[in-house]
């Protein structure tokens, strides 16, 4: 399913950028077959995915662990689902 998320931060791009490298290399890709992140702003992304497992990639993004970094970096996100228009 295509996936699309806009998320809002108030760390800098580039530690959000790499924050969801390393999450997509250690446990993202079990749910995740691509995703493509876009710059808005300093504060604020695009992230469209490629989710093959849509319960996984929920639990994995739901974790304490997670939930601890959204809060000291400002994380907000809103998600929505894609849908192609023949």
């Amino acid at each position: 399913m295509n996936t699309l998320i806009v998320s809002t931060f108030t760390c800098p791009f580039e530690s959000f950028e790499k924050f969801v490298a390393d999450f997509h290399q250690e446990e993202g890709h079990k749910y995740v077959k691509e995703y493509e992140l876009i710059k808005v702003n300093d504060g604020k992304s695009h992230l469209i995915l490629q989710v093959i497992d849509h319960d996984g990639f929920a639990d994995a993004t739901s974790t304490p662990e997670m939930k601890e970094w959204d809060k000291a970096n400002g994380y907000e996100d809103t998600v929505y689902s894609l849908e192609l228009i023949d």
